[in-house]
Parts: C-alpha cells; structure tokens; sequence
C-alpha cells in the first residue's frame, strides 16, 4: 500500500496559477503510475493527467491539455500538477492517486492508493 498526502490547493483568481504537490510514501514507487483526478460538488470524479513514474510518461485529460503539467521527482518521492491559466470551472477538490497500472488508464476505480484530496478553488 502506498500512502499519498497532496498539498498546494487554496484560492486563486482566473487566470492565475497553483502548483499541487503529491508526496508518496509506504512502497517503492518504480512500477507505479500516479494520477490527478478532480471533483466539483454533484459532479463525477474526472480524470485530469497521469504520469507514468518510471519513463514520466504522460497523458492529460482534454479540459486541462495546455493549460496544466504533471511531473515527478523520483528522488522525493512527490508528483506535482502545475496548473496555469485556471478557470473557474476549474474549482474541485483535487486528488492525488496511484496504482499499478498503465498510465494511459483514466478510469479512477482501477487505481489503488488515494490521497485525501485538497481544494482549489477559482474565482472569477
């Protein structure tokens, strides 16, 4: 089991930028993909990107290509989602997540570890 604990939400303006950080711990991390999904209350929980730990290779959900940039630093154990020019339809709480699966898979019942979520909010 892997415990995830994400840091970084809070209020911004549209337009404006957070940087979340995902700090993993618990197992080795190699073979694992770490996941970015959201939810905004009433909604269901959307796939934002993924990055594959091992290589970093990545894939973004269609709402957040160009604006938001996953990444990892190995050697601290901690994935980031870099979100650039947020809308207010950006407002969720998001969620760091990670399993031992492919790093194309959005589908977030097929990973295995969650963080407890943080909240970005964005307002117009």
């Amino acid at each position: 089991q892997v415990q995830l604990v994400e840091s970084g939400g809070g209020l911004v303006q549209a337009g404006g930028s957070l940087r979340l950080s995902c700090v993993a711990s618990g197992r080795t991390f190699t073979t694992y993909t770490m996941g970015w999904f959201r939810q905004a209350p009433g909604q269901e929980r959307e796939f934002v990107a993924a990055i594959r730990w091992s290589g970093g290779t990545t894939i973004y959900g269609d709402s957040v290509k160009g604006r938001f940039t996953i990444s990892r630093d190995s050697a601290k154990n901690t994935g980031y989602l870099q979100m650039n020019s947020l809308k207010p339809e950006d407002t969720a709480v998001y969620y760091c997540a990670a399993g031992r699966i492919l790093f194309q898979q959005t589908e977030w019942s097929k990973y295995s570890d969650w963080g407890q979520g943080t909240q970005v909010t964005v307002s117009s």
